[in-house]
């Protein structure tokens, strides 16, 4: 191999690590939790039921928008534009490509998957089995420069997210209506860290003082910026509990607590 940790000016070393500690452990927990949620998250996405509660105004994140004539009655909160889909087409297939582009062109899972996933490297001080890297110019990872457009899509996602949590107190408040109001809160927190948000509230600002508004919002987005990779992985954990919640109350594998 003459590029790469093979190449001729790099320290010629035949094993891929000296280190003696588990370097592993990182990625591989990585690896697990990523996997665990794009499971979930699939067979959850193709199951078609138990996504609606009619009685209180539940609708889980992972079919909203429902814009189908396939959904079920009520849970269409901006109509039925489209037709009855197949089976093999997820009802929340309008949002789920974008918000799917969003989280694999993150900053945060960039770094999280291309050690776990992409091995490029797999630790620090570890040799990765790529013999030559081209960054992000070529397919597939060039796509990640798509990430600021993907962050206009999440941007609207979370609005509509925010006005299905609004839309259920109409019937009252539950635990359902906490459950799927901090689901929110938290993804508004993600998705305002984002590296592209921070660049757009004052990126390209030479002066901040002539911009106090965008400076302002600029400050603000840097502190929820530092808690990133935090909130990547919470929300992907609000994400499958609030889904969850809603599937058992769906399916009346439990009662909603209702509080009035």
């Amino acid at each position: 191999m003459t590029s790469g940790v093979g190449a001729p000016n790099r320290a010629s070393i035949s094993a891929r690590t000296l280190r003696t500690d588990r370097w592993w452990l990182p990625p591989l927990m990585t690896n697990l939790g990523l996997l665990t949620f794009v499971v979930y998250a699939t067979v959850r996405s193709f199951m078609g039921k138990w996504y609606w509660v009619a009685d209180y105004g539940y609708l889980t994140p992972f079919y909203s928008p429902c814009l189908s004539e396939s959904c079920l009655p009520g849970s269409s909160h901006f109509g039925t534009p489209l037709p009855e889909l197949p089976g093999w087409i997820p009802l929340g297939f309008v949002a789920l490509p974008f918000l799917l582009g969003f989280r694999l062109t993150c900053y945060y899972y960039r770094k999280a998957y291309y050690r776990s996933v992409w091995q490029s490297p797999p630790a620090c001080a570890v040799a990765e089995p790529h013999g030559s890297y081209s960054g992000e110019t070529r397919l597939p990872l060039i796509v990640q420069n798509a990430h600021r457009y993907f962050f206009y899509v999440a941007l609207l996602v979370s609005v509509i997210n925010t006005y299905d949590a609004v839309a259920a107190l109409t019937h009252g408040l539950g635990l359902g209506n906490l459950v799927l109001f901090t689901n929110v809160v938290l993804l508004w927190a993600y998705t305002l860290s984002c590296h592209s948000c921070r660049h757009i509230a004052g990126g390209r600002l030479k002066h901040f003082s002539r911009h106090p508004v965008r400076y302002r919002a600029w400050t603000l987005i840097s502190k929820l910026n530092v808690r990133h990779m935090q909130l990547a992985w919470t929300t992907l954990g609000t994400l499958v509990l609030t889904d969850l919640y809603v599937m058992l109350v769906a399916s009346e594998a439990i009662p909603d607590l209702r509080f009035f």
